[in-house]
């Protein structure tokens, strides 16, 4: 079973990111890449075509994830473990601080 999150780029959807039990998956929208301004989430995840493939959280991904205790309050209200950055990647980064955030999809 895998976890799947919607990428914004502003209020642009611009990917999704999947955890599978492989790993991490992100892919970026069609309709994002031909929209003509459509930029890379990432320095380290430029546009492409193509799925981004990792055994570990990518590390853009998992930096937007809170810190501190921020994380402990995160951590006691959804009951989310510390270690499960994943799930911390869906609960908490909604309106995370820059261009990106990311959404749960509920439809997966």
């Amino acid at each position: 079973m895998s976890k799947k999150g919607k990428v914004f780029y502003g209020d642009k959807l611009a990917g999704i990111i999947s955890e599978t039990d492989d790993g991490y998956t992100f892919i970026y929208d069609s309709e994002y890449l031909s929209s003509g301004n459509a930029k890379p989430v990432s320095l380290t995840i430029p546009l492409t075509n193509g799925a981004y493939l990792s055994k570990v959280l990518f590390p853009f991904f998992d930096g937007l994830i809170l810190e501190g205790w921020l994380l402990d309050i995160a951590t006691n209200h959804w009951k989310v473990k510390r270690n499960d950055r994943f799930e911390l990647l869906l609960q908490t980064c909604r309106d995370a601080i820059g261009a990106v955030s990311i959404i749960p999809d509920d439809n997966n």
